[in-house]
């Protein structure tokens, strides 16, 4: 049996409890995310100069290496007691998950055909309803691909959260550079890139299941 497989099925626990931890990681940051992104950007669609500074702020933070970003969270956070851990893990993962949620938010919002609206419209629907009724159920497939592509960045970054003392699936990285067990640094990666896989797989589905009849996602 090939190696890196050997040491998952002697570690079965071992293994188990480094994913549980990668999927809270990711589960956590990715939802926080969500709350704040989704709101932000429906905000901006109204505000265009908002929309070109918040879009640039997110794209600077996807500029910083992952390990540093990582790293300004400790001192940030260590007056307050989350110096190393989940808090200053998650915060990162955050912040590198604006981006691809903002963005696919206001531009799926922005580009509803202005004769859709004008229906709603003429029909009676209020801000609120136009928003809640309309707006968003078009814009819903293009939202999950937004989250969609910030979950699988996040589960490829959560594998560095090892080094800030949050765990996951860079624990078997870490721990099998430090001891120069080539098994366990491949069982590691393997499992991040596995996880990515099926996690990109089911929101797949999911964003075609709340896709439109008749419409299609432009990639």
């Amino acid at each position: 049996m090939i190696g890196f497989i050997d040491f998952i099925v002697a570690n079965p626990l071992l293994v188990l409890h480094h994913t549980w931890e990668h999927l809270q990681l990711v589960f956590i940051s990715l939802s926080i995310s969500v709350a704040i992104g989704v709101p932000i950007a429906v905000f901006m669609t109204n505000h265009k100069n908002l929309a070109r500074h918040v879009l640039s702020a997110a794209n600077i933070f996807m500029t910083v290496p992952s390990i540093a970003l990582f790293g300004l969270m400790m001192p940030i956070l260590s007056p307050f007691g989350y110096g190393l851990g989940t808090v200053p893990a998650v915060s990162a993962l955050v912040l590198y998950s604006q981006l691809p949620i903002i963005r696919n938010t206001y531009v799926a919002i922005k580009n509803i055909s202005p004769t859709i609206i004008h229906a709603g419209q003429g029909i009676g629907l209020s801000q609120k309803a136009l928003l809640f009724e309309l707006k968003i159920p078009l814009a819903l497939p293009y939202i999950i691909s937004g989250i969609k592509n910030a979950a699988v960045l996040n589960i490829g970054i959560a594998a560095i959260a090892t080094y800030i003392g949050a765990g996951g699936l860079g624990v078997l990285i870490q721990q099998g550079i430090n001891r120069l067990n080539y098994d366990m640094v491949v069982a590691g990666g393997v499992l991040v890139a596995l996880l990515a896989v099926i996690v990109d797989l089911i929101l797949n589905y999911v964003e075609k299941k709340l896709t439109p009849i008749g419409m299609t996602i432009q990639k």
